[in-house]
């Protein structure tokens, strides 16, 4: 992610070492060396010491007033075609969007940005991520069988690091509301039953409210804000949860043989996000506080406290296909499976659907208007 040139010699061949997904190994395509990720012990895995991240705290973040070693100069460029904030190491000034494959060129120039403190590494190799999005497409009502058979035959999925922000925050609120209890009165109304009018009871549901106030708290931690433009919101975050105790302090190793994207959500916008999921719990909170059938909230007063951030890397498998003229992409969370996409339909599954359904109506009707 900072503008400086990783490379990674196989100490056998000469050829470049990759980050194996699903262990902490270096490993070598062409000849099968592995190295171990400096920082990790033995073959399992276990961090030497005990994993912890420095949480800026978020009043110096918004502020641009982060310590210079939170910081590094980069040197980046937004795609023209899909935005995605794509960096750029050593000296290559061009290079692919791995998110849409265009072409993009960078300039000379650089710019300074938060370093990445964590690192959720790859769990899934490609090989399995890509299985993974088959099994989901086959599983589609209305998918068309030509983009199934496309996307098996298409070329290998681009494995990438996206750019997050995790908040944690201390929070007490109090509040003003409304506690609503259901009870039922009985009234008598009238029925037409064969062309008779008759007289029936029933009961009718009413609510009882009650002005309310009261005082909740709830402490938050690592709440997850995605930091690219580049992929839909709803599909990333359709792709959680994710196992944020995995994650592990950055190092450059984990993104060998993989791209990482820059943040192109600023940290502000960011923060926003996150407190409206936070306010969404805390609204949960109250409602459980008020208690009763019903419930309405009047006001809240958040007392934000102790608020911190951090920038983390969060693995994502990502295809994009073209499918009669038309594009599609598909998201493989690299740590669990779970697959999002923009989905696909078939013209003529749903007219067939619609055309068989319409036989079937049909044969009930006639069935049953000659019994």
């Amino acid at each position: 992610m900072i503008a400086e040139e990783h490379r990674y010699p196989c100490q056998q061949c000469g050829a470049e070492l990759r980050f194996a997904p699903g262990v902490t190994r270096l490993k070598c395509d062409h000849c099968g060396f592995e190295q171990e990720i400096a920082g990790n012990a033995g073959p399992w895995g276990k961090s030497k010491s005990p994993k912890s991240f420095e949480e800026h705290p978020l009043a110096r973040g918004l502020a641009d007033d982060l310590p210079l070693a939170a910081t590094a100069e980069v040197r980046a460029t937004k795609c023209p075609n899909c935005g995605a904030q794509v960096q750029f190491d050593g000296a290559t000034h061009s290079k692919e969007c791995p998110f849409c494959a265009s072409p993009v060129v960078v300039d000379t120039g650089s710019e300074r940005k938060i370093k990445p403190q964590a690192v959720l590494p790859f769990q899934l190799d490609e090989k399995t991520a890509h299985k993974a999005m088959l099994d989901w497409l086959g599983s589609l009502w209305f998918a068309p069988n030509g983009l199934l058979q496309y996307t098996r035959s298409g070329r290998a999925m681009n494995g990438i690091y996206v750019p997050y922000w995790t908040f944690d925050a201390d929070t007490s609120t109090d509040y003003r509301g409304q506690r609503g209890d259901a009870y039922y009165e009985t009234r008598t109304v009238t029925v037409n039953v064969n062309g008779r009018n008759e007289q029936r009871q029933e009961q009718v549901r009413k609510v009882r409210w009650t002005n309310v106030r009261g005082h909740v708290a709830r402490d938050f931690d690592d709440v997850l804000a995605i930091a690219s433009t580049a992929l839909p919101t709803n599909l990333a975050e359709n792709l959680e949860p994710w196992d944020l105790g995995q994650l592990e302090p950055y190092a450059p190793d984990y993104l060998a043989g993989f791209s990482a994207e820059g943040y192109t959500v600023a940290l502000a916008d960011g923060h926003v996000t996150a407190q409206q999921k936070m306010e969404y719990v805390i609204q949960g909170d109250i409602r459980r506080d008020i208690g009763g059938d019903e419930q309405r909230i009047d006001s809240m007063d958040v007392d934000w406290r102790d608020e911190t951030f951090k920038h983390i890397l969060l693995p994502i498998w990502m295809a994009a296909y073209k499918y009669n003229g038309k594009s599609y992409r598909f998201l493989v969370n690299g740590q669990t499976g779970e697959v999002q996409g923009e989905r696909p339909w078939s013209a003529w599954k749903i007219a067939f659907a619609v055309l068989a359904a319409a036989v079937v109506a049909g044969v009930v009707y006639y069935v049953t208007q000659n019994r």
